[in-house]
């Protein structure tokens, strides 16, 4: 009984102490590095103290050639995945040896000479970083992705140029608009448009 309650007593203690660290990973091996590092935990002893491994995601609607709309997820961070553990020499190695790990997120330590490159030293995200990518997250704004390019044909399905066609000259997909010249009153005419108020021409 005694030992059960000291057990309780240390699980507590290193949940408090507890932190989320960013891990860079190969590109598109997110969900492969999430996966493979919660079996690793538990295999090498470790699950106590990796506690959490998230890949923060939001709703995402791409937007494809032929016209149709496909619901999926977009990466808040590509190439990064968050771990919320206790920092020591066994979890580290746990996840630097990972398949597909790349390194911690932290700071360089130099050595003596100045000149060889240092050991990545993990830094712990702050609580203002962890709150804002996780909000981030859990807002689920949808973004809408395109697969046009200039030159493609669009149908406008929204807004008061509704129904309206033309030619795509300007594709901004940071900023999920577009433009495109679109005959008003005989005249090819630019106009922005939002991603989710066209739809592409076969």
């Amino acid at each position: 009984m005694e030992n059960d309650q000291s057990l309780f007593a240390n699980q507590a203690i290193k949940t408090n102490i507890a932190r989320w660290y960013a891990i860079q990973v190969a590109s598109s091996c997110e969900k492969k590095v999430k996966a493979t590092l919660e079996q690793r935990a538990i295999t090498l002893g470790v699950s106590d103290r990796i506690i959490e491994i998230e890949i923060p995601q939001t709703p995402a609607v791409k937007l494809k050639k032929d016209g149709s709309r496909q619901t999926t997820e977009e990466k808040v961070f590509p190439g990064y995945v968050l771990v919320r553990m206790v920092l020591d020499e066994d979890t580290m190695m746990a996840v630097r040896s990972t398949p597909n790990v790349i390194n911690f997120v932290g700071a360089e330590d130099r050595r003596a000479t100045g000149k060889a490159r240092g050991h990545i030293k993990p830094r712990p995200l702050s609580r203002q970083e962890v709150n804002r990518i996780f909000k981030r997250a859990a807002e689920k704004k949808t973004v809408v992705k395109l697969d046009v390019e200039e030159g493609d044909q669009i149908v406008v399905t929204a807004g008061p140029f509704k129904d309206f066609q033309g030619e795509v000259i300007e594709v901004s997909g940071e900023r999920n608009k577009l433009k495109a010249l679109l005959s008003i009153f005989g005249r090819e005419t630019p106009v922005e448009l939002e991603f989710s108020q066209i739809t592409k021409q076969n």
